[in-house]
């Protein structure tokens, strides 16, 4: 399941972003938008103004600069496999998106297991919730939870088949942070309704709007966009091509 950010999204401001990066934003966005719409009319317009004040003489590689977004932050708690990796896959998912799931259930852990373990894939998770205010909750609850070293845990169990269903009140939240086995519960209370988890969601998302996501899950792989929940032969594809293209480097 999709859609467009709601108005309670923080961020409203026009952002000042160059031209490669202004056309990536059109790409990403439209690709995104008619592979994964939002059902019922859920949400607002598409943010056009993310892509409307190019700098002047800037770049006209948009893959180049979507490219440099991957972190590569060694202690980086909402990520998995080796900073080094050759190829990176930046995740922009929310916890009450249906097809989130369905790549977290039927896609990811095989990526895991075929590509992280070996070295080639880095993946990179960006919270980028749209359907208001349990998404917002569930977006900072899974920040505390990789404070304590249990995202991976927390992100399975959220994504579950018919956790979703469940919301994400408080009480659920730390149901589900015990279910990932968070070992402090009150440090985890602590830290999702702190400023540190606020911050991490508010850069998340700023990032997202400024490269023009509308919908999720929207992905970057090595600066590559993809949209929605595709089956794994495209990942496996487009990891193949990321990897044969950084060794040609």
């Amino acid at each position: 399941m999709s859609a467009s950010p709601s108005p309670s999204s923080p961020s409203r401001k026009p952002l000042l972003i160059s031209a490669g990066v202004a056309l990536a934003a059109v790409t990403l966005g439209l690709v995104s938008w008619q592979a994964t719409k939002p059902e019922n009319g859920a949400g607002t317009a598409a943010r056009s103004s993310a892509a409307s004040a190019p700098e002047a003489g800037a770049t006209a590689d948009p893959t180049a600069q979507l490219k440099a977004l991957a972190r590569r932050e060694s202690g980086d708690k909402l990520a998995a496999g080796r900073a080094d990796a050759p190829v990176v896959l930046i995740e922009y998912s929310d916890f009450k998106c249906g097809y989130c799931g369905k790549f977290a259930r039927d896609t990811e852990p095989g990526l895991v297991k075929k590509y992280v373990e070996d070295g080639t894939l880095r993946i990179e998770w960006r919270n980028f919730p749209i359907f208001g205010a349990d998404s917002e909750a569930a977006a900072k609850a899974a920040w505390a939870a990789g404070q304590q070293d249990r995202f991976a845990q927390f992100h399975a169990a959220a994504y579950a088949e018919g956790a979703r269903e469940k919301g994400f009140g408080a009480e659920r939240l730390t149901e589900l942070a015990r279910e990932a086995g968070v070992p402090d519960l009150e440090r985890f209370t602590t830290d999702m309704a702190g400023e540190q988890a606020a911050a991490a969601l508010a850069k998340d998302q700023e990032e997202g709007y400024r490269i023009g996501v509308t919908s999720t899950p929207s992905f970057l792989i090595n600066g590559q966009p993809i949209a929605g929940a595709q089956p794994p032969a495209a990942f496996e594809a487009a990891i193949a091509k990321a990897k044969a293209q950084a060794a040609a480097k």
